[in-house]
């Protein structure tokens, strides 16, 4: 039986600043055909094509009942039909499909030095970006930029929908970013003002305003985490730290296949944690003092070389090599202490670790933080396995992407209080 709440996490991490088009209602009749509905769909999200048979046989749902849902979400635009499956005993089966037009979303990320929008369908498939690079972000001209961007998205879904003449189903905008956007200025060099503005600036809100969608917003590295966690490696494992390495270094949390966003939606919260014990009158080194891009950035500047390398390619080639290796064995033994105080703390099987770099250098970081771990006493503690990312540097966008398609398409099991809703069966 499938797990109808997986991949997708729990809403509590979303902050939202309008409602859903098909939002979760009460413990009655209709609401309990929505849930099985968002359940139907979650299975062929999970398992690819089904026929109705099997649909039934992974939900525990009745074929009466699947056959109804079916026929209901092939009226929507939500489903579609495929060929039937010939050369077995008795009646063709015809599998059920997402139908990839049936619904669209708008994913923005708001990164220290990029800004990307995406447009991605039903499948979560990417088919418009947009991307704009920056010293720093700036609170006064980046709203207006990314409606720029979004315009533009909207425009490409239009363009697309006409010749099918079918409307544009976008549910909402996803924004992902840095709770702390105007934080470490001084490392980062951002102007104190526009990190003071950042504190006050209700993004989403004004996204919500402008563009009149809903918009759900979420932690950049957490969006991350539910990208992974919907298509990535986390399809397969229960339980994981998720790292991402970029400007500045962070992460996000899986427990028992569910993201954990925190009390305050900071969970895997890497970047902050620290290296050392701090002496007199002094703060300790944070991990992103050592493990993120921005270190790899100023080796470079120093050395008079390009700094965009780190984010391609060059970084393993002259003359940009010697400095990324220098990086690298920082940056792993960092993230190795991280890793062994995580595990410590939340037991973990797994440690995903992607990031904007190229996937060579990823690699090279993965294999680099394993060496690592060899110098650290594991008695009384299991050690966890390492594994790359399978998404990279559209994850933080992907994320936001599927947020307002998890408000509108994902079951919400904690509506139902009386019985477990995967044992339901309702006409």
């Amino acid at each position: 039986m499938v797990n109808p709440d997986q991949p997708f996490p729990d809403a509590s991490f979303d902050r939202s600043s309008s409602s859903s088009r098909r939002p979760p209602r009460g413990s009655n009749q209709n609401g309990m055909r929505q849930f099985n509905e968002r359940v139907v769909l979650q299975a062929i999200r999970l398992h690819g094509e089904l026929p109705k048979a099997e649909l039934a046989r992974v939900t525990g749902l009745s074929t009466q009942t699947i056959s109804m849902i079916v026929n209901a979400l092939l009226d929507e635009g939500l489903l579609l039909k495929r060929e039937p499956l010939r050369g077995r005993i008795g009646q063709p089966s015809v599998p059920i499909a997402l139908d990839p037009e049936g619904a669209w979303a708008i994913g923005v990320k708001v990164g220290r030095q990029h800004a990307d929008v995406l447009l991605v369908d039903f499948l979560g498939r990417v088919h418009h970006r947009e991307g704009l690079p920056y010293a720093w972000p700036d609170p006064e001209h980046l709203p207006a930029a990314l409606l720029a961007m979004i315009r533009r998205c909207r425009e490409a879904l239009s363009a697309r929908m006409l010749p099918l003449d079918r409307p544009e189903r976008l549910c909402g905008i996803g924004v992902a970013a840095p709770l702390s956007i105007g934080g470490w200025t001084g490392l980062f060099g951002m102007p104190e003002a526009q990190a003071r503005t950042w504190e006050t600036l209700d993004l989403a809100g004004h996204l919500a305003t402008a563009t009149g969608l809903p918009v759900h917003a979420a932690k950049d590295t957490v969006a991350a985490s539910l990208a992974e966690l919907v298509g990535g490696e986390g399809r397969r494992l229960r339980n994981f730290l998720y790292i991402f390495v970029d400007t500045f270094s962070g992460g996000g949390l899986v427990l028992d296949s569910r993201l954990h966003p925190g009390a305050h939606g900071n969970a895997g919260a890497i970047g902050s944690m620290p290296l050392a014990v701090p002496g007199a009158g002094t703060a300790s080194t944070q991990l992103l003092g050592a493990a993120s891009l921005l270190n790899l950035q100023r080796l470079y500047e120093t050395a008079r070389i390009d700094p965009s390398a780190a984010l391609d390619e060059r970084a393993l080639e002259p003359p940009w090599h010697p400095h990324t290796l220098a990086w690298l064995g920082n940056a792993s033994r960092a993230l190795a202490m991280a890793i062994v105080g995580a595990s410590c703390v939340l037991d973990i099987d797994d440690v995903v670790i992607d990031g904007v770099i190229d996937r060579r250098l990823l690699a090279r970081l993965i294999a680099q933080s394993g060496d690592a771990l060899d110098a650290h006493c594991w008695e009384g503690v299991r050690r966890p396995r390492l594994h790359a990312g399978s998404i990279g540097s559209d994850a933080r966008a992907l994320g936001g992407a599927l947020l307002p398609l998890h408000a509108d398409f994902a079951p919400h099991p904690e509506v139902f209080l009386k019985a477990d809703p995967r044992r339901q069966d309702s006409n």
